[in-house]
């Protein structure tokens, strides 16, 4: 089964504002990712074609970039998603921009049970806040996209089992 997942934001900004943060991706001073409360980004060769790396289990390699405007990422695990997710920054005008990131899979059955039950949620939870960092990072603001509570629940039950493993 086809699934797109789609979470974007403007911003009024002009794009090169926009572009600096998001070639902070994956670094130590990473402005986009938010890696306080969620796994990190790592990448093996930073924000190049053919570099590979991931977050936790979400595992992914770098097919596409073009410098301050889009990372497109190949999944290589889970093996039930064959597809890709990128972030890409369009600009709208002289001082709007809008960052975008999207999922494009096709999912098996395993797949589609992950998806519905665990990934999607968390994954919609990561990319608002994801959104919400570049926000407070430009309006030096504190935008917090509260988390609904199977998100949660879900992420009390990974931080547990993560502790006995």
């Amino acid at each position: 089964m086809k699934i797109t997942n789609v979470h974007q934001r403007e911003y009024n900004y002009p794009i090169s504002k926009l572009s600096k943060i998001l070639e902070t991706l994956s670094t130590e001073k990473d402005l986009m990712w938010p890696k306080e409360n969620w796994v990190p980004v790592i990448l093996d060769n930073g924000l190049r074609v053919n570099s590979s790396g991931g977050h936790g289990r979400i595992r992914y390699y770098i097919t596409k970039y073009e410098y301050g405007k889009l990372v497109e990422f190949c999944f290589t695990e889970p093996k039930e998603f064959v597809g890709k997710h990128y972030f890409e920054l369009k600009k709208l005008n002289e001082n709007k921009t809008k960052v975008k990131h999207t999922i494009d899979v096709e999912l098996n059955l395993k797949g589609l049970i992950l998806w519905n039950l665990i990934i999607k949620w968390l994954h919609d939870a990561l990319l608002e806040d994801c959104l919400d960092k570049i926000e407070n990072n430009l309006e030096k603001t504190n935008v917090k996209t509260p988390h609904n509570a199977w998100v949660k629940f879900l992420r009390k039950a990974f931080r547990k089992n993560k502790k006995n493993t």
